[in-house]
C-alpha cells in the first residue's frame, strides 16, 4: 500500500476516493467527491466503540474483526469494482488515519489491489482546508450577479460554468437554495465543514483562474458562514444587475420549485409549512390572499404574489446596504442569450485590464 499526504493528494490530482467512515460520519463531512465503502454500520461502530469504553483497545479490535470478517468478500469487490470503473488505484482513508484505513488498505493489498491510503485520514484534510481558506484572500476580479429572485441568476452560472469560466456557486456548496422554499425536493443543507471543502476544492480547481464569477449572497447561506475574503470581494466585485419581467419570473420559479415536485404527496404541506414561517412578515391582506392561492394550489398567483409583496421589497433593501455602483445592467429573457453577454462583457473588462 502507498502512504500520501493530503498535499499528494491535491497536486496529483488523485480523484479516486474511499471513506470507509460509518454511513453516519460520511454523510456530516467527506471529502468532496469521495464515496461511501464503511467498515462498519452506524450501529456497528456504536457498538465497537461501547466495548472499547468498557473493556478496553483489545477486546474493541477483536469485536471489529469479528463483525468485519463475514463481510470482507463483498467489501474488497466494492473497492475492486471502484478501481476498474475509474481507472485508478483508490485512495483510502477513514477519520484521522488510523485503524479503520489501515485494515481496510492492508486486506486490500493482501487481495492484489493497488491501494492508496491516505495520512492523517479526513482530520488532516480538514485541517489543510482551514488553514488555506481562513488567511486567502482573492487576488483576481470577481464579478458578481445581482437580480431579484426568479431572473435566472443560478442557471446562468450554470452556464458559465459550462462554457468554462470559473464559477464560485455558492447555492450549490452551501446545498440551499435562497427562498424559503429553497428546501423542497433537496436534501439537508451542508453544514459548514462540508462549504470549506467544497469551497476549498473550488478555488483549488481554479487556483490559476483570472477572475471568478458567483452570485449576490449575503453572509449566511443555509447553515454556512462566508468566510471574510468573500465578503470582501464581493464589496470590490465588478457588479451585473440582472432584471427580467414578472411573468417571465414566475414562470421560470414555476418551473424550477413546481412542476419537478408538485405530485409528491407531501408537496402542498412543505409548501404551507414555508408559507407559515414568512406570513407574519407580509401585509396581512396580502398574506390572506397568498393562502387562498395556495389552498386551492394556484402557484403561479402565489408566486407572484410572493415576490411582488415579499422578495422583491427585500432583495432593494438588502442590495442597497453595500452596491454603490451597478456597472452593468442586462434583461434576461432568454438565458443562453445572457450567458453569452456576460462572457462577452468579462472578457472585454479582462482585456482592458
Amino acid at each position: 500500500m502507498q502512504e500520501i499526504t493530503v498535499e499528494e493528494l491535491l497536486v496529483k490530482g488523485y480523484g479516486n476516493l474511499i471513506d470507509v467512515r460509518s454511513p453516519g460520519e460520511f454523510a456530516r463531512e467527506s471529502i468532496p467527491g469521495a464515496v461511501n465503502i464503511p467498515l462498519f454500520s452506524d450501529p456497528e461502530r456504536a457498538q465497537v466503540g461501547t466495548m472499547y469504553k468498557r473493556e478496553g483497545q483489545a477486546a474493541a479490535q477483536w469485536l471489529g474483526m469479528q463483525i468485519v470478517s463475514p463481510k470482507m468478500d463483498a467489501l474488497m469487490q466494492a473497492i475492486r469494482q471502484r478501481a476498474e470503473e475509474q481507472g485508478e488505484p483508490p485512495t483510502i482513508f477513514c477519520w484521522r488515519g488510523g485503524m479503520r484505513s489501515r485494515a481496510m488498505a492492508t486486506f486490500a493489498t493482501f487481495a492484489g489491489l493497488r491501494v492508496r491510503r491516505l495520512q492523517g485520514g479526513y482530520r488532516a484534510y480538514r485541517q489543510h482546508v482551514l488553514e488555506t481558506i481562513e488567511p486567502y484572500e482573492l487576488q483576481v476580479p470577481v464579478y458578481l450577479l445581482h437580480g431579484m429572485t426568479g431572473v435566472g441568476k443560478t442557471e446562468l452560472l450554470t452556464r458559465l460554468e459550462e462554457k468554462g469560466l470559473p464559477v464560485i456557486d455558492l447555492e450549490r456548496m452551501a446545498g440551499h437554495r435562497g427562498s424559503v422554499f429553497g428546501h423542497i425536493g433537496k436534501g439537508k443543507p451542508a453544514n459548514q465543514k462540508m462549504f470549506d471543502a467544497r469551497l476549498f476544492e473550488t478555488l483549488h480547481k481554479y487556483k490559476d483562474a483570472p477572475f471568478f464569477v458567483m452570485e449576490a449572497e449575503s453572509k449566511r447561506i443555509g447553515n454556512a458562514i462566508l468566510p471574510s475574503f468573500l465578503m470582501h470581494a464581493k464589496e470590490q466585485a465588478v457588479h451585473i444587475l440582472l432584471t427580467a419581467p414578472l411573468e417571465v419570473r414566475v414562470q421560470r420559479i414555476y418551473d424550477e420549485y413546481v412542476t419537478p415536485y408538485s405530485w409528491r404527496s407531501d408537496f402542498a404541506e412543505k409548501v404551507e409549512l414555508a408559507y407559515s414561517s414568512i406570513a407574519r412578515r407580509m401585509p396581512t391582506e396580502q398574506a390572506a390572499l397568498l393562502r387562498e392561492a395556495l389552498r386551492v394550489k394556484d402557484y403561479r398567483s402565489a408566486i407572484a404574489s410572493l415576490l411582488v409583496y415579499y422578495y422583491d421589497p427585500r432583495y432593494e433593501n438588502k442590495q442597497s446596504d453595500y452596491v454603490k455602483e451597478i456597472q452593468y445592467q442586462l434583461e434576461v429573457t432568454d438565458l443562453n442569450d445572457t450567458a453569452m453577454q456576460i462572457q462577452s462583457l468579462i472578457e472585454k473588462g479582462q482585456s482592458i485590464r
